[in-house]
């Protein structure tokens, strides 16, 4: 394994960061709207699965008791 100086290696830190491409405000702002929306629909989809599937586990456990509605 190389060595490499302390100079060196902030001299290449620099060289990399210089290479960042920081996305624009106009693309920051639609990835925040789809993160939204997407996990809007997520939630309302799991709410309607979760509450789907309460509902079958109520009927099977009142019809294993006895209880059916």
């Amino acid at each position: 394994m190389a060595k490499t100086s302390p100079s060196e290696f902030f001299n290449q830190v620099k060289a990399e960061a210089s290479k960042i491409v920081w996305p624009t405000s106009r693309e920051t702002m639609m990835t925040t709207v789809m993160v939204v929306i997407m996990t809007a629909t997520l939630g309302i989809f799991f709410f309607g699965i979760d509450t789907f599937f309460g509902w079958v586990v109520r009927m099977l456990l009142s019809l294993a008791a006895g209880t059916a509605n």
